[in-house]
């Protein structure tokens, strides 16, 4: 499989996106005015405790206040009660661990976690984990044992995937470093008045360096030349064998477009995603539940297929894209997947094992449900920020984000009505109605009948500052 990784910047945006074989199958955005702050370390000062919700409210600086659970909280405290473990007033230092989204403010943490290309360091954790992925029996062995050695006195240490085959000087030298990072930060901590941002986690690309760029990485392009250079010397000190991967692009044509990325983003602001089948897919958001639709189209199989396995192969397709989906668009929360039905459980077992394989590449933890009778599946998936969706768009000035106006007809009723009214009332004089340009014709071409209602001529005129919804009489 060829896995690419394309960066564009530019003054306002930085834009990462991760191919495999030609294919988008991961995006990430940082925006000038809305950089992303996970992973950012804060010294903060608690402002309220709600002992009832097991939880506190921190000022640390950002525009609303910091969400603190209980089960985030590092004390000596043997009572867990929160208002036990932190006092009102109190400073503490927390890491933000969850966006702000919506109206919710930023969750963060007391347990920092410091990760590096290798390792993970949680300086107030003592226990030391290896990564799932890595599977041999023998290598896990190999990385525990180079880990008991090396860890320092305090805290504790998560091997990370990339660790797997890493030289015992490799690993040794990551821990010196994320130790003293640690060692910086706190000690910049103390000198420090609340609230105050103490430690700002690496930008976008350089995270991308440190969590994508590995040896299944075919190419890193960037068209940014300062960055370039910027990207080749971190990439130096902690991949300094990938160095000949990292490549500037230096093509006329915008790097996104050269490599149809640009396409691909554009068809992401659609809820609908046509399969190559036939059948299609749509999408629908909401703050905190995803609802996904899956539809065979004008897909009908061939004549030796059954329905049953028409449907079949339609779902296990669609469960391969939404995955990619969810993935791109960084859909989080709860999901519901409405598969077509199926009736033998064997397809539907199919089904959610081809969702279950597809979702492995994605970072972000996903726990995935048993299909249920009527083809439903449903998911959570890990949110730490927006979505792609809730980043690129805002809410419709029209429809207020109901995704529906109302119709030319109902407008034409209401205003039929109050026109009828008028009538009543006896008002007099002559009549003119502003309306928006995108509903004035079908007025025009029915204003026989709104003559009726009023009784008189109406002057129906086309106003490009009246929204769609709303109407203007004037009585002269």
């Amino acid at each position: 499989m060829k896995k690419e990784i394309i960066v564009n910047r530019s003054q306002e945006e930085t834009r990462v996106a991760i191919l495999e074989n030609g294919k988008i199958v991961d995006l990430f955005n940082e925006r000038r005015e809305s950089e992303k702050i996970v992973g950012n370390i804060y010294k903060g000062t608690v402002k309220n405790i709600l002992p009832g919700l097991s939880s506190a409210f921190l000022e640390v600086g950002l525009e609303r206040s910091a969400y603190l659970s209980a089960d985030d909280v590092v004390s000596e405290c043997k009572d867990k009660k929160i208002e036990k473990m932190i006092k009102i007033g109190s400073e503490v230092l927390v890491q933000v661990d969850k966006e702000p989204i919506s109206t919710k403010g930023a969750r963060v943490t007391m347990d920092v976690s410091l990760p590096g290309r290798l390792l993970v360091y949680m300086p107030f954790n003592d226990h030391v984990g290896i990564s799932k992925n890595i599977e041999s029996r023998q290598e896990r062995d190999r990385l525990k044992q180079i880990m008991n050695e090396s860890k320092p006195p305090v805290g504790g240490f998560i091997v990370r995937t990339e660790a797997e085959e890493a030289t015992d000087k490799e690993i040794k030298r990551e821990i010196r470093y994320l130790t003293r990072l640690w060692e910086s930060i706190n000690a910049r901590a103390q000198k420090m008045k609340s609230p105050a941002l103490v430690h700002k986690d690496l930008g976008i690309v350089f995270q991308t360096v440190r969590d994508h760029f590995n040896e299944e990485v075919d190419l890193f392009m960037i068209d940014s030349k300062n960055e370039y250079g910027e990207v080749v010397d971190f990439v130096k000190i902690v991949s300094p064998e990938l160095v000949d991967r990292i490549k500037p692009y230096t093509g006329k044509t915008p790097i996104f477009k050269a490599f149809n990325i640009e396409d691909e983003i554009r068809k992401l602001r659609s809820n609908r995603v046509n399969l190559h089948s036939g059948g299609y897919i749509i999408i629908q958001e909401a703050e905190s539940l995803c609802a996904i639709d899956v539809n065979t189209g004008r897909y009908t199989g061939t004549r030796s297929q059954s329905q049953e396995e028409t449907v079949t192969i339609t779902n296990i397709e669609a469960a391969q894209e939404i995955a990619r989906q969810i993935r791109l668009r960084n859909i989080g929360g709860i999901l519901v997947i409405d598969f077509i039905d199926m009736k033998k459980a064997k397809n539907r077992q199919k089904v959610l094992e081809a969702l279950t394989r597809s979702v492995k590449g994605d970072k972000a933890k996903i726990k995935i449900w048993p299909i249920t009778r009527l083809g439903l599946v449903e998911m959570t998936r890990e949110r730490k920020r927006e979505s792609l969706f809730a980043l690129l768009g805002e809410t419709c000035p029209m429809c207020h984000g109901l995704g529906l106006v109302l119709s030319r007809e109902t407008l034409f009723i209401q205003l039929s009505n109050e026109l009828s009214q008028m009538r009543l009332t006896r008002h007099t004089g002559k009549v003119r109605v502003r309306l928006s340009p995108q509903v004035a014709q079908y007025f025009r071409e029915r204003c026989s009948r709104l003559k009726q209602c009023a009784g008189q001529d109406i002057d129906i005129q086309a106003a490009p500052d009246v929204p769609w919804e709303d109407y203007q009489i004037i009585i002269e």
